[in-house]
């Protein structure tokens, strides 16, 4: 059972290190110019991606000073889903909550999300720009959507979403060390 975790985490390892870094620092960039023309992140993701998209909403906004919100509250979530449908909720929240110099991140481990989807084609309506993050097949419709996409070549969700969480915190460790 050791074998386990000793192909497990050289799996992770291989994932994370599979990305280009010029796309972290494309991100980064990207970041920082919304945030210098006043505009805010806004993250967003289902399930685990949810959590990822809380906790790198909030060490941005904290540790970084650079305004970022999520919509894991379940009151916005059971209202927009009840009143506009659970595949629409995403698009709606962005039609509400975004600003015309804002950055939208989508975290999706499928890339077949819906209401994520759906969301990213809010986000192009209204001339944000976005960044995906997704896994399993490389081919997603998530993955087509955004200026910048980051994709893990794996079909496990934890490999999935701990690659993006490792990735997007390396970015938000970068901004603060670059400040």
């Amino acid at each position: 059972m050791i074998d386990y975790f000793y192909v497990y985490f050289k799996d992770i390892f291989k994932s994370i290190s599979k990305i280009d870094n010029n796309s972290l620092l494309d991100i980064a960039n990207k970041i920082t110019k919304a945030n210098n023309d006043s505009g805010k992140i806004i993250i967003v993701g289902n399930g685990g991606s949810a959590a990822i998209a809380s906790h790198v909403s909030i060490d941005l906004t904290k540790a970084a000073n650079i305004r970022s919100i999520n919509f894991n509250e379940a009151s916005l979530l059971t209202c927009f889903s009840n009143d506009y449908g659970y595949e629409h909720w995403v698009s709606k929240a962005i039609e509400f909550y975004a600003n015309k110099n804002d950055l939208v991140i989508f975290i999706s481990s499928s890339g077949q999300s819906k209401n994520i989807i759906n969301g990213a084609i809010k986000a192009k309506e209204l001339n944000l720009p976005l960044i995906t993050l997704t896994g399993f097949k490389g081919n997603n419709p998530l993955k087509e959507m955004g200026d910048i996409n980051l994709w893990v070549d794996s079909s496990s969700y934890n490999i999935v979403e701990t690659t993006h969480q490792i990735w997007l915190l390396a970015v938000v460790d970068y901004l603060i060390e670059s400040n």
